[in-house]
């Protein structure tokens, strides 16, 4: 028994390593050598893309397909997913996780949103707070922004800073390349622990933004979810764009990749995220586990017992 056990083991450290070795090819995976540029990535579906009927379709296909594959995520119980979504407001972040995750079986699947952190949680380091917050073996964890926004809000507005608590030695200037640096060592040591981290930018153009913003504001019935906030953080379109450019480039990696994902048209959004959470599963070779020769026999004399019950 103790034989199979370290067969078992070497095979899910080698599983691990092949694992982060590659990534799901796609057309909106962000190189992982720095050369990534925002202009290169369209936020419309490319010319010749299915129509919204032929996009229903394969949305229903593949929500099928990754309930599947969640309930032997979860049976297997050797590795965890973490899912991390990233955008400008009104991209669809809330949407596409509900459509995409429609069919998945909730104890298996957690989803956390961060807003502006708490007095505790800015009293620990930028981390702390979403490290709390990983998935289990065999869970599914979806992060709506996330630790991320350490890089993007607050390098946008660096006055944040000042409620950290961060020691006066800190170098501001160089703390953007340092947090980078942090974040993709974290990445890495969960990779190699067995979580798949997929991180998704929704790429919605300024002009589509400014056409969900007054959809908002002229339907009653999506008043609730407008902010004046959103309005002023358009002026600073350019520098949050600069930050994801940065970020991004920094931190996609073949064990945590980033996949800029065009955001205009959320019927192919939720396809293309939906594909490569799929495809990525797949890649996993996971199984319903097997059972043994001796719990075989268990089973038989069980059986037995409750069929003469």
């Amino acid at each position: 028994m103790q034989a199979v056990t370290r067969v078992g083991a070497l095979r899910e450290r080698t599983a691990i390593t092949d694992r982060m070795k590659k990534a799901v090819s796609s057309p909106w995976l962000v190189p992982f050598d720095g050369s990534f540029s925002i202009a290169g990535y369209p936020t419309r579906p490319p010319d010749g893309a299915a129509n919204s009927k032929e996009l229903k379709k394969s949305l229903a296909d593949l929500t099928d397909q990754l309930a599947d594959l969640q309930r032997i995520l979860y049976a297997s119980s050797t590795w965890s997913m973490l899912l991390i979504f990233q955008a400008m407001d009104a991209a669809g972040k809330d949407s596409t996780i509900r459509s995409v995750m429609n069919g998945v079986d909730p104890a298996g699947c957690h989803v956390y949103s961060f807003q502006q952190p708490s007095h505790n949680e800015l009293a620990h380091d930028f981390l702390w707070r979403t490290a709390v917050k990983l998935p289990a073996r065999g869970r599914i964890g979806i992060f709506n922004r996330s630790y991320y926004e350490e890089v993007l809000v607050v390098r946008v507005h660096p006055q944040l800073l000042d409620a950290q608590g961060l020691p006066g030695t800190i170098d501001r200037e160089n703390i953007w390349q340092e947090r980078y640096e942090s974040i993709a060592a974290h990445e890495q040591h969960l990779a190699r622990s067995g979580t798949v981290i997929l991180k998704f930018w929704l790429n919605v153009s300024r002009e589509e933004q400014k056409s969900r913003f007054l959809s908002r504001l002229n339907e009653p019935q999506k008043h609730w979810k407008f902010s004046r906030k959103d309005v002023d953080e358009r002026r600073h379109w350019d520098d949050y764009m600069n930050a994801y450019q940065q970020a991004l480039a920094a931190t996609s990696r073949p064990w945590a990749p980033w996949y800029a994902i065009p955001a205009d048209d959320k019927a192919y959004m939720r396809v293309c995220v939906a594909d490569i959470i799929v495809a990525t599963l797949r890649s996993l070779g996971l199984g319903y586990p097997r059972i043994g020769p001796d719990e075989h026999a268990q089973f038989e004399t069980m059986r037995k017992i409750l069929e003469n019950d």
